[in-house]
């Protein structure tokens, strides 16, 4: 009897997941638009995401806004607080969630140059003894990707809370994505601060001081989960995964966190290991079609033969572009023989989810 009883519970525990949707998040990341292409990215929320059934808007901001608390990081040309609500208030008439990023900790650079961050407070460089070529090139002697800042600088949260509350309060927000992937340069050797520290507490330690100051704000931290996955053991490597001891951070951090996880080449099943760990996961592609459709129908595997204790940590899908709205928009124009480009994995990604979601129909 007590067989039969348990049974019938997990048979209506399995039913009740059916029932959900499948893919709670449908979400798009993509850079913020320049001050002059708002227009733009406003019809592209409307005519693009929302009919696709996106519903949740990741928004590459840094240092793409007119900041007032800290006016000396406001990039070239930034939006203006009337642009962003442009932004927020079609999300709110169409159900999007619009969650900003600002890259934290790591992306500090990109390739010659340094982000506003390290420009205007070079005193925050993890690695100031590592001069940014003028040429640059990979792999180099540095094995420079993008600089870090140090988390343990006095200063240093002073200035990036700034940066994230008045992110948080322009997008009214209810999370915020730092970021903090491809962290490469840590507890490096030439640091006063970090030196021979471990970094895997460092790298947790930063993300705690962060998720406790959006904590405070009543907002949800959301990161990239590759420098919690151990690249060695699972023979993903350095970009995908963490070559630099930073993994077993996935036990020092809080179960909040979102993790979005990124794989571009091969539909690798971490978004389990997350799950295992007690985290929520969204599983992120970018231009191949073929690895899109692997991800949605591995998504959809784990949480259809799960327990639901297991299966709540599922959350969904987010397509990642990395250039602008103008660029995916000539993306889409582009021949569908054109197999390897974001508009076509986008494409593949929609399509996968609703096939499967027409099936428990």
């Amino acid at each position: 009897m007590k067989r039969n009883s348990l049974s019938i519970l997990l048979l209506l525990s399995f039913m009740f997941i059916n029932a959900q949707d499948a893919f709670e998040i449908k979400g798009f990341c993509i850079s913020a638009p320049s001050s002059d292409k708002v227009e733009e990215f406003v019809d592209f929320i409307k005519n693009e995401l929302a009919p696709n059934g996106i519903n949740t808007l990741v928004l590459r901001v840094d240092y793409n806004y007119a900041y007032e608390s800290r006016p000396e990081l406001r990039g070239e040309n930034p939006l203006s607080k009337i642009q962003v609500k442009q932004m927020v208030n079609v999300c709110k008439e169409l159900n999007i969630n619009i969650i900003p990023q600002v890259n934290l900790l790591g992306h500090q650079s990109w390739h010659s140059e340094h982000t506003k961050l390290l420009q205007v407070y070079p005193e925050f460089d993890e690695t100031p003894h590592i001069a940014l070529p003028e040429n640059y090139v990979w792999p180099n002697d540095d094995g420079l990707y993008c600089k870090s800042y140090c988390p343990l600088h006095p200063n240093v949260h002073e200035v990036v809370f700034d940066l994230m509350d008045e992110i948080l309060d322009v997008f009214e927000a209810n999370a915020f994505h730092a970021g903090m992937d491809e962290v490469f340069y840590l507890a490096d050797d030439n640091c006063p601060r970090c030196k021979g520290l471990d970094p895997a507490a460092l790298f947790a330690g930063e993300l705690v001081k962060i998720n406790n100051h959006l904590a405070s704000r009543d907002a949800r931290l959301w990161i990239w989960g590759d420098r919690l996955i151990d690249g060695a053991v699972t023979g993903i490597g350095m970009w995908e995964a963490s070559m630099n001891n930073t993994a077993r951070a996935i036990d020092m951090i809080p179960k909040s966190v979102v993790i979005c996880d990124w794989h571009y080449e091969k539909a690798y099943p971490t978004a389990a290991y997350f799950a295992i760990k007690g985290f929520d996961v969204i599983t992120c592609p970018w231009r191949k079609p073929e690895v899109a459709i692997a991800q949605v129908k591995m998504m959809h595997n784990f949480k259809m033969n799960s327990t639901p204790e297991m299966a709540k940590h599922y959350l969904g899908m987010m397509q990642t572009y990395w250039s602008s709205t103008t660029n995916f928009i000539e993306e889409q124009k582009k021949s569908a023989e054109n197999q390897t480009n974001s508009a076509e994995c986008f494409k593949a990604m929609l399509n996968t989810m609703k096939t499967l979601e027409s099936l428990k129909n």
